[in-house]
């Protein structure tokens, strides 16, 4: 068991069998009465935010965690199976562990996978990834790059709104926290 002095941003805590990670957190020492620590903790599988608070000293459960290198490999049906980039071992991590991410990930792609105690957590994608349009409208003449957008589907299947003007098979630059758009990209 740990103190409260041993808290620091990206900890992260077992509270009531949870995994919480520490996003900030505030040593508070008040005139009046004994000091405390302020923490926003977010829930490392759900993504929820909270703000908890102990008193200076108080004991907390702190876990390991590990972030490691992997690569995509491919699909099996009921899961997804990447490599240890360091050992080349292979894992499979469960379709709910890995949740939106599938609709960003290409095969041979470089993902972070949290573990603990040898079970992954989440996937980790860089912030933006480049894929290839498989199948949109086409474009009327005169649709300009200020006006709407129309839908269009992705080498990986998922579905984002770009502007009028592309078509299928341009390349186009995709973030994957929101699945926005952010701009084509010329090879």
């Amino acid at each position: 068991m740990a103190s409260t002095a041993d808290i620091k941003n990206g900890v992260v805590l077992n509270i009531d069998g949870q995994l919480w990670s520490v996003v900030e957190f505030q040593h508070v020492k008040p005139g009046k009465g004994g000091a405390f620590v302020r923490t926003k903790l977010k829930n490392v599988v759900s993504g929820k935010v909270v703000d908890k608070t102990y008193n200076a000293g108080a004991k907390v459960d702190i876990e390991n965690v590990d972030r490691r290198d992997f690569t995509y490999l491919y699909s099996d049906g009921d899961g997804f199976v990447f490599m240890d980039t360091t050992d080349y071992d292979q894992v499979t991590v469960p379709a709910a562990v890995v949740g939106d991410a599938k609709n960003f990930m290409l095969e041979n792609q470089a993902v972070t996978i949290a573990l603990n105690n040898g079970n992954p957590l989440y996937v980790d994608l860089p912030a933006s990834v480049v894929l290839e349009i498989t199948y949109t409208e086409p474009g009327l003449q005169g649709d300009r790059s200020s006006g709407g957008t129309k839908p269009a589907t992705v080498e990986t299947g998922y579905e984002i709104q770009v502007p009028l003007f592309l078509e299928t098979g341009t390349k186009v630059k995709v973030d994957t926290r929101s699945g926005e758009y952010l701009g084509r990209v010329n090879d």
